[in-house]
């Protein structure tokens, strides 16, 4: 099962879908997970376009951050914080060029670390993550090498990367993000619950007549391996 996961650095309800997809992914060997960068605003005229002007930008995410806190299992957003830093809300690209480059170099989870890194800078720490000392020392948190990470962050193919997946994103026709692709045909949108994500994967994979396939367990000292199969775990 390939599941595209379509998410922006900026994306409040992103945050805690993060989360959620790395415990659901934690347990199957069968879904590889190809991350997509989607942007609510890559520029600051794209959010001039819908609030009318950058600097009411602030306020309005704001109200979504309270929102995303809510779904967020371990409520981790500082919104007072954000309140009160004096620099507009960021824009997606610098963040999105950040993860991308470390996708390059060391591959989807490596993107995925970047990834949460970032936004664990805006969400939790209130900092501005178009500022790129910030997102170098954001990224400096993972295992990427930040030299080469530097010299890729600033290759012309780096934001080449970004705006390709900006365009998968307009040809399947995604709004807004979070969003799930799977298997290049089924739509999964929001910040579901946990369970209702992994019993939609489930479903679409009976469907698809590839069960998800637990990954090794041991059990009394054997490995023990497992397939969701007609509604049911079936081990040998």
């Amino acid at each position: 099962m390939q599941i595209e996961f379509f998410h922006d650095v900026t994306c409040s309800f992103c945050f805690p879908m993060s989360n959620r997809m790395r415990e659901i992914t934690s347990k199957y060997t069968n879904i590889d997970v190809v991350h997509r960068s989607f942007a609510f605003g890559f520029e600051p005229d794209h959010y001039t376009q819908l609030v009318g002007s950058h600097e009411a930008v602030k306020l309005e995410v704001l109200t979504h951050w309270k929102q995303a806190n809510q779904n967020d299992d371990d409520h981790r957003f500082n919104i007072e914080g954000m309140r009160e830093t004096d620099f507009n809300f960021p824009t997606s690209k610098n963040g999105l060029k950040s993860a991308k480059a470390a996708g390059i170099l060391g591959g989807q989870d490596a993107y995925w670390d970047a990834f949460d890194a970032i936004q664990n800078a805006l969400f939790v720490e209130n900092k501005n993550i178009e500022d790129f000392d910030i997102l170098k020392a954001a990224v400096a948190t993972t295992d990427i090498d930040i030299d080469q990470w530097i010299a890729q962050y600033k290759k012309a193919e780096t934001e080449e990367a970004v705006l390709q997946d900006l365009a998968v994103s307009q040809a399947y026709g995604i709004q807004g993000a979070p969003a799930l692709v799977i298997n290049q045909k089924y739509l999964i949108s929001g910040a579901q619950a946990t369970e209702d994500i992994e019993n939609q994967l489930k479903q679409i994979a009976q469907e698809e007549g590839q069960p998800l396939t637990a990954k090794l367990q041991t059990l009394g000292g054997l490995g023990i391996a497992c397939n969701f199969v007609d509604g049911q775990w079936i081990c040998d």
